[in-house]
């Protein structure tokens, strides 16, 4: 998994233009919604970031609306309340048009988790100007797929029988992590994957598509999916041999891993993103030249692979709750 690209120059207007540094600056973070955790926890990396560098911070919430969103950047492009933008892409296509505004009016934007561009395998900016520190979907599908073959390690016999629980098969970013999910299954002779099926972002989707995938495959070693479904699918499948592998890190995810019902879990150290994030785009705000292009696994415990071991090891706290 690539960590980051050496520091680049920026074609933002307004990063080499000596600023004040006793100016206070405005962040605005456009995370997903309010009432998500896994945003609520980048958040307290961004106000901690924005504390200790001289800017405050503001949450602009568009509830999970990609339309809104869009609209949001749009009204503070025109009113230029921010002087960097950190944004979660809600619709990683509809932001290129205002966020390229945004970087022409010479306010810095940072995306963050989220790839706002057309590309699904590559950290890179795809809008000059901008950051981009970003979890890249197809290093987080070759990670679920390197940790379904360490648990099919663990599994007696000459196959391995996985199933993966993809997010929802109309996302492309969802299909760009599937096809990296099956990509590095594919490596281990031994493992067959018996099903592939939509198993969505709630415990109750990934319930109901592991009990018709466990009704048709009952001798299953394996299952992968977002942390929520995999939490309705353990919670479906009782006392079991079952080793179970989410994709996500909230509280209860790590607690789920350290004692044993599940296998593992791809780990997002969302407080130090947001961190990150802020004080890349507040240094770049002020003249400074920054690094432009990070995978946030790099900056997580082991890459993001969460075994019980890693999890122990690095004394992982997870800062959100599902």
């Amino acid at each position: 998994m690539a960590a980051c690209s050496p520091p680049a120059p920026s074609a933002n207007p307004a990063a080499n233009v000596a600023v004040d540094p006793a100016k206070t600056l405005a962040v605005g973070y456009f995370g997903f919604a309010k009432s998500n955790a896994f945003a609520q926890g980048v958040f307290v990396g961004v106000q901690q970031a924005a504390k200790a560098n001289n800017a405050h911070a503001t949450f602009v919430d568009s509830n999970f609306d990609a339309q809104k969103q869009v609209q949001q950047i749009q009204d503070a492009v025109t009113s230029h309340q921010f002087d960097v933008m950190v944004v979660q892409a809600n619709d990683n296509q509809a932001l290129i048009a205002p966020l390229t505004q945004a970087v022409k009016a010479g306010i810095t934007v940072v995306t963050e988790f989220s790839i706002v561009g057309t590309k699904f395998d590559t950290i890179e900016p795809q809008i000059p100007g901008t950051i981009s520190i970003v979890d890249l979907p197809t290093s987080n599908g070759k990670a679920l797929g390197e940790m379904a073959k360490q648990a099919c390690g663990t599994v007696a016999g000459d196959t391995c029988q996985v199933a993966y629980l993809e997010g929802f098969k109309s996302l492309p970013l969802d299909n760009a992590r599937t096809d990296a999910v099956k990509a590095e299954l594919a490596t281990d002779p031994r493992i067959k994957l018996v099903a592939s099926v939509e198993g969505g972002y709630t415990a109750d989707q990934g319930r109901k598509a592991f009990q018709d995938v466990s009704q048709a495959n009952p001798k299953l070693n394996v299952v992968i999916g977002s942390s929520q479904a995999i939490t309705g699918a353990a919670q479906a499948a009782g006392q079991t041999d079952i080793k179970f592998i989410g994709n996500g890190s909230s509280k209860s995810d790590v607690e789920a891993v350290k004692s044993g019902k599940w296998f593992s879990i791809y780990i997002n150290d969302t407080v130090k993103d947001g961190e990150k994030a802020t004080e890349l785009g507040l240094a770049q705000a002020r003249g400074k030249k920054v690094e432009t292009a990070i995978n946030e696994a790099a900056l997580a415990p082991n890459n993001g692979i969460g075994t019980k071991e890693a999890l122990e090891k690095s004394n992982f706290v997870s800062a959100y709750n599902d």
